[in-house]
């Protein structure tokens, strides 16, 4: 592998598939190149050096990359801007034959779509060359390919799909959210381990807090999974459990990490991302209302610009696959141009922190 840092993207995936990914993955290297050209720091070029592999139908994206309005993202003073191709030298593509529709059934897509954009990014990430895959694509089929190709953590059985809900506390990391929509009590202990070590990885804490999720906090609550589930993990010498906790507790800070199966996980996130888009809605309608709340507005906007961008599902795209011996990021299917760029920046940072490596290597010092 190259020096620096390599992404693979699903460039087929998603509601738009390239017509969204090629934009983003422009507008991004755009991003990084104004980044290196302001930075001060030492490191040699190879050493910051940045690339993305586009993977799909090589004609389709390559028309897309051509396209004025998209090479309009792209400053000319970019250092990776090549005036004789009048495209980054540093992002290139692989070609794949098919390509993972959302109705697709994951069974099918292992045996029969090995040769799909999904599966030969990830397969790229697999042969050491790109760091991280990103894709928007169908869940249940980035899941078993991810498996397959990738493979998991010792003791390990299935990946869940995490990311960090803004807190009162920092943020609390929720898994599953939509990886495996029926989990056993055995996954849910296993996802509580795995988002125990996540947790003290980026936060930094020595112990960290872990619920289980549920409809209220007493023990009798809960259906008999979840119940289990609790067992199984309170008995457990790896994880510091903290009890059930309730919906609203994710937001509260009661635990640094909350479990639940992927199909609860999945609700929680899209209900908590719908509020937040209508909230903003409704801040923005209330300040373009009349001219004196345009003025207040632009007044507060400094102050209320930080808050904001928290409440901003956009600027939160992007969930890892966390289990697998890989960096896999999973995009929303229906993300913009805008949010899809968070989601490739969140693998880049992924790669950067070595996270699965890390983890593997606590997962091997608990287990044996």
């Amino acid at each position: 592998m190259s020096a620096g840092i390599t992404i693979a993207i699903d460039a087929m995936s998603g509601d738009d598939g390239p017509e969204i990914v090629v934009p983003a993955a422009l507008a991004y290297l755009q991003k990084k190149a104004q980044e290196s050209l302001l930075s001060i720091d030492s490191k040699t070029d190879a050493d910051k050096a940045f690339n993305i592999i586009l993977v799909g139908d090589q004609d389709k994206l390559g028309a897309l990359l051509f396209d004025q309005n998209n090479l309009d993202k792209v400053s000319n003073a970019s250092p990776g801007f090549s005036s004789s191709s009048k495209l980054p030298s540093n992002l290139s593509i692989v070609h794949a034959e098919t390509v993972v529709e959302m109705h697709d059934r994951p069974s099918i897509v292992l045996r029969q779509k090995r040769d799909s954009s999904m599966a030969v990014a990830l397969q790229l990430v697999k042969d050491g060359k790109a760091d991280a895959c990103v894709s928007a694509g169908n869940t249940g089929a980035l899941m078993i390919l991810g498996r397959a190709i990738l493979g998991t953590y010792p003791g390990i059985d299935r990946p869940a799909i995490t990311k960090m809900f803004p807190s009162q506390g920092g943020g609390t990391f929720v898994l599953d959210l939509g990886a495996n929509v029926d989990s056993s009590a055995e996954h849910l202990l296993q996802f509580a381990i795995m988002g125990q070590l996540l947790a003290k990885i980026i936060k930094g804490i020595e112990r960290p807090k872990v619920a289980l999720l549920n409809v209220g906090g007493e023990s009798i609550k809960g259906n008999e999974q979840v119940r289990l589930a609790a067992s199984l993990i309170e008995d457990s010498e790896l994880v510091n459990y903290v009890g059930f906790a309730e919906g609203g507790d994710i937001f509260r800070s009661k635990a640094d990490v909350i479990v639940c199966d992927g199909f609860v996980g999945n609700v929680a996130l899209k209900s908590a991302e719908g509020a937040a888009k209508i909230l903003l809605k409704e801040i923005k309608d209330f300040f373009q209302a009349s001219w004196y709340r345009k003025l207040m507005g632009f007044l507060l906007l400094p102050l209320l610009k930080k808050h904001l961008k928290q409440l901003d599902p956009d600027t939160h795209n992007g969930a890892i696959f966390l289990g697998l011996q890989g960096v896999l990021v999973k995009s929303h299917g229906h993300a913009t141009i805008r949010s899809f760029e968070h989601a490739i920046d969140l693998a880049v940072k992924e790669a950067e922190e070595n996270l699965p490596e890390m983890i593997n290597k606590q997962l091997e010092s608990l287990i044996f």
